[in-house]
């Protein structure tokens, strides 16, 4: 069958209509709730005016025989042969077929809803001289869950994401492989299979596919919401991790962090902060002095309880500080990016004019994910040295040692369960790949297409190590998560507060206490999938009703 392009001139939608695009509006919360969540794509109106404006302007172009970089001339430092319009099409089409060399694994199926819909949304924008039946197959692909098999090896991020954009500009020609029904498939038997015919590319189209920073936004634009969620996650850890070794919550009050007014910074220690607001174990400042003992007359004792907590815990909002300022510009580059014109030529409907200019450079993205692929990993880092904490006997304040169950000398069991030393090992080791994972990538440029391409952004790998980046980061949350919650149920988690019993709570319905030494990997898994779903943010959420059962010894 064939989908209609569907349109909505208005703007106007209603809860479960389709997300419209028009090269303006697309937000990456509409990008998450098609590339994740599954919904449908329409074009508007007035982008479907707009590009059959520029299309037209191409056309008059091509007939009076003007050299058009890419459209009447050969390729990167080939622009200097020009060839006669009847050999246009055939060349966009030999444009895809020499780029379709990619190697590495294959994209993840929500990167690719990704790079679809960003890729049509930047054509919609009318600027791009394609006809709006070429945008209208990359939204019907997106609706019928077509997706073309996307290698993820082979991309400069100039001019654009070349050879990973040109296995997606091969399925509209039923060229390629693609995954539908969950099954890898020639991309030409899927589209006779639904009704769709191959599509004949004239000139210009085959280049304004590929010649674009699509493919780089979408892991991009993922990168930054799950780097947003992993913020949240990470002050839920901190707040977790206070309990468990009898922290001093008053390291989170406002005073102090309005003191040094970072935004990110602000907002992190006040999030720790409310999440602790009851809790019976991480104590206000002049609860921690109560119980310290003091000098008792003599001038000089021991105290009985710390008053400052160890840096990974004191100094968390600092970090997930620098991760929140960070986000707040890098989305909105990537935002401005996923709405952009970024191919070559552009053509100027108005001034009847076309334009050879350098937007396919993702400069901004590569910057972007470079300095966000960091921030993240600084959180993996900060949650590991929290988790070296609670499992560590040495440090976590009469917690059992790897926070295994309390067992009596004479118990069978004493002495044969190590609890969560393996899981502790295991999330160094992530953590230190992610941290190897974060170098910058854009300082990295090759000069490449005969010195034409001489300085390129390197987008593409930027933006992946940060989706790989964020991927790891979560994994360490997942293994902290399980620690916190085992170390709260040793504690009694009757005592710890109501938003982190709410999270306890969410992760015990999944994963039991460990009683005994046992494969752990499955529990990780199914942690993991609670953050990426948002499922632990919406628990310890300010609108969440607050936990009042009780737990624990």
């Amino acid at each position: 069958m064939s989908v209609d392009v569907k349109t909505a001139p208005d703007g106007t939608l209603e809860t479960g209509a389709p997300i419209v695009i028009d090269g303006n509006t697309l937000t990456l919360e509409d990008l998450h709730a098609v590339a994740v969540e599954g919904s449908g794509v329409a074009l508007r109106d007035e982008s479907l005016r707009l590009m059959a404006g520029s299309r037209e302007l191409k056309v008059d172009l091509v007939a009076e025989g003007h050299a058009i970089y890419g459209v009447t001339t050969g390729f990167g430092d080939s622009v200097i042969r020009q060839i006669a319009p009847v050999k246009s099409a055939e060349l966009q089409h030999n444009l895809i077929r020499y780029h379709m060399n990619g190697t590495g694994p294959s994209t993840p199926p929500d990167v690719v809803r990704a790079t679809l819909l960003i890729r049509a949304n930047c054509l919609a924008k009318g600027n791009s001289g394609v006809r709006p039946e070429v945008v209208a197959r990359l939204v019907d692909q997106l609706n019928l869950g077509i997706l073309p098999r996307l290698p993820q090896r082979g991309s400069l991020g100039a001019s654009g994401d070349l050879v990973p954009l040109c296995h997606l500009a091969a399925s509209l020609l039923a060229e390629g492989d693609v995954t539908y029904d969950g099954r890898l498939r020639p991309a030409g038997e899927v589209l006779a299979e639904v009704g769709l015919a191959p599509l004949t590319l004239e000139a210009k189209e085959g280049l304004a596919l590929i010649n674009g920073t699509s493919f780089s936004s979408a892991f991009a634009a993922l990168a930054c919401l799950g780097a947003t969620r992993l913020a949240r996650i990470a002050e839920l850890s901190t707040a977790m991790a206070s309990e468990a070794l009898l922290g001093n919550r008053g390291h989170f009050a406002e005073f102090i962090h309005l003191a040094k007014p970072h935004p990110g910074q602000v907002t992190s220690a006040r999030e720790v902060a409310r999440l602790l607001t009851d809790s019976k174990l991480a104590l206000d400042h002049s609860q921690v002095i109560e119980l310290t003992g003091g000098l008792g007359g003599e001038e000089y004792a021991e105290l009985k309880r710390s008053i400052q907590d160890r840096y990974s815990v004191r100094c968390a909002p600092h970090v997930v500080g620098v991760l929140r300022d960070t986000l707040d510009w890098a989305r909105r580059w990537v935002e401005i990016e996923i709405n952009s014109s970024n191919d070559n030529p552009l053509f100027d409907v108005a001034a009847r004019e076309v334009h050879s200019g350098g937007n396919f450079y993702g400069g901004h993205v590569a910057q972007a994910m470079d300095s966000l692929k960091v921030a993240v990993a600084n959180i993996a880092d900060l949650l590991d040295r929290q988790l070296e904490l609670v499992v560590d006997e040495k440090f976590n304040n009469g917690l059992t040692p790897n926070l295994i169950p309390r067992h009596a000398p004479t118990d069978w069991r004493a002495g044969l369960h190590h609890g969560f030393k393996g899981m502790q090992i295991a999330c160094s080791s992530i953590t230190a790949e992610a941290l190897k994972t974060s170098t910058p990538a854009s300082v990295f440029s090759r000069s490449s297409e005969a010195h034409n391409q001489d300085k390129v952004s390197m987008s593409a790998i930027a933006a992946r190590d940060a989706f790989q980046v964020v991927s790891m980061a979560e994994e360490v949350a997942a293994i902290h998560l399980l620690a916190l919650c085992q170390a709260l149920d040793l504690r009694g988690t009757a005592q710890a507060s109501s938003r982190t019993r709410a999270a306890h709570a969410l992760i015990r319905e999944r994963v039991p206490f460990v009683e005994d030494d046992r494969a752990m990997e499955s529990d990780i898994h199914a942690v993991v999938e609670l953050i990426r779903s948002g499922a632990l943010i919406s628990v310890t959420s300010p609108a969440a009703p607050a936990a009042n059962g009780h737990g624990g010894e």
